[in-house]
Order: C-alpha cells, then structure tokens, then sequence
C-alpha cells in the first residue's frame, strides 16, 4: 500500500491497483526515480475528490455522477491517463451531462470520450440542438459532422437462387425525415437471415449461422456488411454449426452464443477475433439454449436464460476470465418468448402477460448498479401487434412491427411514448440495430421499398 495525499488529504492505494489502472502510475512506480521508494506521495492539481472517484472505479464500482463531479472526474481521467475512469465515463452519458461530457473531454483531450459524448448528442440533436449555442463553435461543428445513427431492419430471408432474383432480400433503414422504410443494401443471394445472429460491431453487420430449405440446414458461411463502403464479404463459420444462435460482439470480438443444431439445443460458445480471422471456444452455458435474449451494459454482457416455472436467470458473461456468472432472478408468468435491451445501467426485459392475455406486454427493469427490479408503468402493446423488437439510440428506444413503428422516451420508471412512423411493410420475424450512415453515400440508399415492390 501507498499513501497518495491530494489536498491534504490522504488516500491509502494498492500500488498494484494503481499500476494496472493508471498509465502515470505505471511510469511514476516503475522509472527507479525517487518516488519509487518514497513511503508518501503528494500530488499537485487535482481534488481529492476526484481522485477517489477514480479509485472507486478501479475497485470495481460504477458511481453515476453529477456534472461538478464529472468535470472533476475528466481531469482526473487525463491527468492520470485513467482508461478504465474514462469508459466509464462513456458509459453514464446521457441527456443531462452529455454536454458537460463533452466540452470536458475536448478541454482535457479525452480524445475517445470527446467522439463518444458527441455522438450521442449527434443522436440526441433535435432534444439537445438550443442547448448547443453554448457549447465552443469548433465542438458544435464537430458534432454535426458525424452521421447520426439509424434505425435499421433485418427481415427473416432464406438464400435464393441466382437466375431467381427476389427483390423482398433488401435491409432497410427508417427515414425519420419522411417517416418511412426504405432500403439500404440487397441481401447477397446465398445469405440467410432466417435463424441467424446478427449484431453490430465498429459500425458493420455481422450475419452468422442461419438456415436454408425445409430440413434447416446450416448455411455455408458468415457474411459482414460494411456500411461505409457499401460492400458484403464472407467469413467462416463457427467450429460448431449453428443455428438460432445469440450474436454479439465487443472490443474486436464476435460471440456466438448457443442456439440449435440438427434440431437440438446447444450450450456451446465460441468468440471470433475479427483481426485474425479465427473461431475459438469458450466456457459453455449455464444450459443449453436457443435464441436466448442478450444485451451490453455499463460495457458488460448479459444473458437471460430460461427455466420452468416462468423463471429468467440473468447471466453475466466476463471476456477476460471466460466465465458465466449468475447476476439475478426474475420470476412472472409469461406465455412465450422475449427481449432484452438495456439503457446506462438498467436492463428491460420485455415479455408477453400471463397466457389469457398474451397480446400484453409487460416490461421488468434490472438495475445493475443497485441489483433491484422494479416493473415499468403501462402496457405496451396495442392493437396492431407485441412489442418483441426493440433497440436504444441515446435515450430513446425504438420498436417496429408490420403496422407501426413506435419511438419512445425512456424515463426513470417508464417509456413515454415519443412518435410513430409507418410500420415495416413485409411480414416475418424482424430484427434490429443501428448503423451510421454516411453523409456523402446517403443519398444513393435513397430507395424506397415500395419502389422496390413496384
């Protein structure tokens, strides 16, 4: 232990801790300069206040904080070259500190905080856009540089023959200027998204397993759409074909979690490293399962897993110690099927009332931080169909089915319905993402799906 004082204030911390979490302390400890053997050490320019904000985080805690406190936190975070205070940082960005976040970062050069607070303005413009005249010129140009994200849909497709061109493979994208899908990419004809994985990761889509014909047999290849250049390339598959499988990815790595193969469950997981091209496994399941809904949040991956008895465990997958971890337990009577999304430190699990009123969609909400559930406000559902496709741009959450696509506001204990767009207009299982389109190609994806049924 090394005693560390900051505004006459001492902080007793593990040097260890601090050479592992802090590239000053790293070089501070390991230079052979004088401090090396010094039983205190006094530094200048930062609050003590800040500093323990940033040992709590290298602790393993996760504080949500005030905008004095997040100033504070930012300079700390430079100053002692903190990577794990910074994204932590990125992650309780939301609309009230989203501006504080961002003129910080620019002031003290947290160069991935700075693109990361101003990307979620960029989402958030039309909220936020007259808070903006207080922000430096140079910070408001750069914001509205960046492509905001879009809302896009990915319809359940098998591969087609080639001499049988089938203009209904198309992705689509929600114009929110003129309310209304239109399309984005046609599907390469040996691509399947019927029972596939698919996520984003680094602004590309990534497609893997997924069937073709009556006997669901396993598609040959993954396939990854890069939205920047408009372009499809393949990639293996994993080790073990699969179907209905989970896809998620993180920090360079595609996880394909369970799903079924030959018409069974499967509980095996493998991580693809997108740099070397490679599949390896990882630590199985709980239990096996198909389809199971996932979710990322505060940079962490979750899992629900279903049970008898209208029981959902929540697992946590750790990447650095390959590891499942039981985080919760929600029990409700549900009839079938459900999603997950997650908002700052909060996981909602959306799934169908009891079985006599199965139209119903009720919402649990997990805080991670405070390991409490709580069930939102309302029923959302109504007429034209469930709510079972969901996905979160800064602090809304956007749903789609064939009638309506509904965009609601996420509040502290409930969804407040914001606005309502055309519904997707072909039938089949949906899901969803978001990509940033680029400004300059934009205008080439301006394609309309009517035009395309026409």
């Amino acid at each position: 232990m090394c005693p560390a004082i900051f505004e006459n204030v001492c902080f007793s911390v593990d040097r260890s801790l601090a050479v592992k979490g802090s590239e000053y302390f790293r070089a501070l400890f390991q230079s052979g300069m004088r401090e090396c053997q010094q039983k205190e050490i006094s530094l200048q320019g930062l609050t003590a206040s800040s500093f323990n904000i940033m040992l709590r985080v290298l602790r393993g805690e996760r504080p949500l904080l005030n905008c004095e406190e997040i100033v504070e936190a930012v300079e700390c975070a430079a100053f002692l070259q903190v990577e794990t205070l910074e994204q932590h940082l990125s992650n309780i960005i939301n609309s009230t500190n989203c501006l504080v976040m961002c003129h910080s970062a620019s002031v003290y050069g947290l160069l991935n905080l700075y693109h990361t607070s101003a990307l979620f303005i960029r989402d958030m413009y039309l909220d936020l856009k007259e808070s903006l005249e207080c922000m430096p010129e140079d910070v408001v140009d750069y914001i509205e540089s960046l492509s905001p994200s879009t809302f896009v849909a990915v319809v359940a497709h098998s591969p087609s023959l080639e001499f049988l061109q089938d203009f209904s493979r198309t992705i689509c994208y929600l114009d929110e200027d003129e309310k209304t899908w239109k399309t984005l990419t046609e599907l390469p004809v040996d691509v399947s998204t019927f029972l596939a994985g698919i996520t984003v990761l680094d602004n590309k889509l990534y497609i893997v397993g997924g069937v073709y014909g009556a006997s669901k047999k396993a598609v040959e290849y993954s396939f990854c759409y890069d939205v920047d250049s408009n372009t499809w390339s393949k990639f293996s598959n994993p080790q073990q074909l699969r179907y209905n499988l989970t896809l998620t990815g993180k920090e360079g790595y595609l996880y394909a979690i369970g799903g079924e193969y030959e018409k069974t469950v499967i509980s095996s997981v493998e991580k693809y490293d997108i740099s070397k091209g490679t599949w390896s496994f990882c630590s199985h399941l709980p239990q096996p399962a198909a389809g199971a809904a996932c979710a990322q949040a505060m940079s962490r991956i979750f899992l629900c897993l279903w049970k008898p008895l209208d029981t959902t465990d929540i697992y946590e997958y750790k990447p650095r110690n390959d590891s499942w971890t039981l985080i919760t337990t929600l029990i409700r009577q549900q009839s079938y099927g459900h999603c997950m999304v997650a908002h700052r430190d909060n996981l909602y699990v959306m799934r169908n009332g009891p079985s006599d009123d199965f139209l119903r969609c009720m919402i649990d909400c997990f805080n991670i931080t405070t390991n409490n559930w709580t069930a939102l406000a309302g029923q959302y559902v109504n007429s034209k169909g469930a709510l079972f496709t969901a996905s979160v741009k800064g602090d809304w959450v956007f749903t789609v089915n064939r009638m309506l696509t509904l965009v609601y506001s996420i509040e502290e204990n409930k969804w407040k319905p914001k606005k309502e767009m055309k519904g997707y207009p072909r039938g089949g299982s949906i899901q969803t993402c978001f990509l940033r389109l680029p400004q300059r190609k934009k205008d080439q994806f301006i394609k309309s799906v009517t035009n395309d049924s026409q």
